[in-house]
């Protein structure tokens, strides 16, 4: 694997990716490392996994700190952001990348799941953006995940889910006002059907969701890494309080 210094003004930056052990949020904690930051990443139990994650950012000759934290938990979301300022000496782009999906039928979602729901997707990412725009210099990058489901819901069963994803677009917007002054840019990522561990390409509902979007299939983890990389490098410095759809033309 390449170790070649990075040259696209992330050298030494530090990260911290929430839900960073698989999927988007794995690609995403590489791909930053590939762009020469030091990543600090939260996992929830998959040690083994964080691991593996971890291995292939130190072997980009960079620094890498799997955190075992839950998100649904409400001081984790702000310790681990102290945690990451702590062990990486600062903290220069936040990637909320954690959540959960529970997709039902409206009248089989309990209060149970909307606490849960609310707790990870929305309260979570608040805090840890809360926490970081504290500890954050000027010029540093908010980075948040969202879904395509905010722009266009192809079918019943995502009340839930994207009511807490939509959450995030407001969010999102008033952080780019709030932290405007201080050069804090604030972005919203929307990834259409994306082969991970949770929604496999191969899946029973696979062939439905990829006929949904215009190119007719799964987008996969690193081509949603690769829209993150651009909005928290130097690149993406007069971009803010903007939406990027990175979903195949689902909302087409």
């Amino acid at each position: 694997m390449s170790t070649t210094k990075a040259t696209t003004g992330m050298s030494g930056k530090a990260v911290l990716v929430t839900g960073g052990s698989r999927g988007v949020g794995a690609a995403t904690a590489v791909r930053l490392a590939r762009e020469g930051a030091d990543v600090a990443f939260t996992y929830v139990r998959d040690e083994v996994r964080a691991k593996e994650v971890a291995a292939r950012i130190e072997a980009l000759g960079r620094t890498a700190l799997p955190l075992r934290a839950d998100a649904a938990g409400a001081g984790d979301a702000a310790g681990a952001v102290e945690w990451a300022v702590d062990a990486l000496g600062g903290l220069d782009v936040l990637v909320n990348n954690v959540g959960v999906g529970v997709v039902a039928p409206l009248e089989q979602l309990s209060l149970a799941d909307v606490d849960r729901v609310l707790a990870v997707n929305v309260r979570s990412v608040f805090l840890a953006s809360q926490a970081a725009a504290a500890r954050m210099p000027d010029g540093g990058r908010i980075v948040t995940i969202g879904t395509c489901m905010t722009q266009r819901v192809p079918g019943p069963g995502g009340t839930l889910y994207t009511m807490s994803k939509a959450a995030l677009v407001g969010l999102t917007k008033a952080l780019a006002r709030e932290l405007g002054g201080r050069g804090i840019n604030a972005n919203i990522v929307h990834p259409g059907p994306t082969d991970t561990d949770m929604n496999p390409a191969d899946g029973p509902y696979a062939q439905g969701q990829a006929a949904v979007t215009a190119l007719g299939r799964f987008g996969t983890a690193d081509e949603v890494a690769s829209m993150v990389a651009f909005l928290a490098g130097p690149e993406a410095a007069y971009v803010t309080g903007a939406e990027f759809s990175v979903d195949g033309g689902h909302a087409a």
